[in-house]
């Protein structure tokens, strides 16, 4: 697919608890963002004169592929309420609002809810259909699950925004939607409206009580001050590296005397390229000083079955209690899968630190960092 100009919002939008970083006409949202008008008492929507014309709902039909379920068409799910999420594996923001999609699919499918997660991919990588299978598998994701590699249906719902939610009534109309985290109750209203509206009976009991753990666990928003910084020249940003980035070239690279706050470098030999910065030697290092709880880097070997052994330290010492799902307190990982790494989960007092990991071996790809 051929991406639109990279917009980079280096601004942490403190009032909705998150960084916004993405594409013009594709990004990652955190935080929420309701619809912009609203549907007396609570239905956040469009007015009558503005709903959708059911395209949205039909354009299912040209997804690339189907996991968990047979193919879905619009006439098969005529009647049913809808809840189309929009997703791809490695976002941390989708990742912390899927344990409440879990929870609403399991507890609304014998009352006639469907969900729908459709996996549009950020990276290249995530455009291979047996990697969306292992996290399909490794997510617990159990619902029908459309693959949209070439962002067909994307862009027939005018989609921007990873994670995003669209909630549909029983006659294919498009009655709210939210983009980004939060707003959980809200959205779980307008499931319980729908349903009624379309006859739906029993009752419904409790709303969902979910309490995310692992990647799924909701952001320490208040002491969550670095934004979401790409690697690849396309998008990067704040790198720090004396001569900058070599765009396509092999080149060596050393960390600054001093890093700045939210800043990034590279230590060793490097191929900066498009999408990430890929290592040719072993022991090369990346460096970022950051602000936050947790601390995220999308990653992956650039063969299969090439695993990479690494080890991170905050503040030149190992993480101790402070490693995260995917490092040991020595802080020592493996890469394994192109996919989204915790590296660090901090446990005490939250402030700005130095971050470094370290590659002992050649052929790691290293994208984006995430933080939480």
């Amino acid at each position: 697919m051929k991406m639109s100009k990279p917009l980079v919002v280096g601004v942490l939008v403190i009032a909705i608890g998150a960084a916004i970083a993405g594409f013009v006409g594709e990004g990652k949202v955190s935080g929420s963002e309701g619809s912009a008008k609203l549907l007396p008492p609570f239905l956040h929507g469009f007015p009558t004169n503005l709903i959708s014309s059911r395209s949205e709902l039909a354009s299912l039909e040209r997804a690339d592929e189907w996991l968990n379920s047979p193919p879905l068409t619009s006439e098969a799910l005529r009647g049913k309420v809808v809840l189309v999420t929009f997703w791809t594996y490695t976002c941390i923001n989708w990742l912390r609002t899927h344990a409440y999609v879990r929870a609403w699919a399991d507890k609304y499918r014998d009352q006639g809810l469907v969900v729908i997660g459709v996996h549009s991919p950020e990276f290249s990588f995530e455009k291979n259909v047996s990697n969306v299978r292992w996290a399909v598998k490794d997510m617990r994701i159990g619902y029908p699950v459309a693959v949209d590699s070439n962002h067909v249906i994307w862009r027939a719902f005018r989609n921007n925004y990873w994670p995003a939610f669209y909630f549909i009534d029983a006659q294919g109309r498009i009655r709210h939607h939210q983009f980004g985290e939060g707003a959980y109750a809200q959205s779980e209203m307008v499931i319980r409206r729908l349903l009624m509206e379309a006859g739906a009976t029993g009752d419904s009991g409790d709303m969902v009580s979910v309490s995310g753990s692992g990647l799924e666990a909701e952001a320490d928003w208040r002491n969550l001050k670095s934004p979401e910084t790409y690697l690849g020249y396309e998008r990067a940003y704040s790198f720090a590296s004396p001569g900058g980035a070599g765009r396509d070239k092999d080149r060596v690279y050393a960390f600054p005397s001093r890093l700045g706050f939210n800043d990034w470098a590279l230590s060793g030999d490097w191929t900066v390229n498009k999408e990430a910065a890929a290592l040719n030697k072993s022991n090369g290092r990346i460096a970022f000083r950051f602000h936050s709880r947790d601390l995220h880097l999308v990653m992956g070997p650039s063969a299969p079955d090439a695993p990479v052994r690494f080890r991170v330290l905050i503040d030149g010492q190992s993480p101790g209690a402070s490693h995260g799902t995917d490092t040991d307190e020595q802080g020592n990982g493996t890469v394994t899968e192109q996919r989204l790494y915790q590296l660090i989960r901090q446990t005490g007092t939250i402030t700005d630190r130095q971050f470094e990991i370290e590659f002992f071996g050649r052929g790691v790809e290293a994208f984006a960092f995430t933080f939480g």
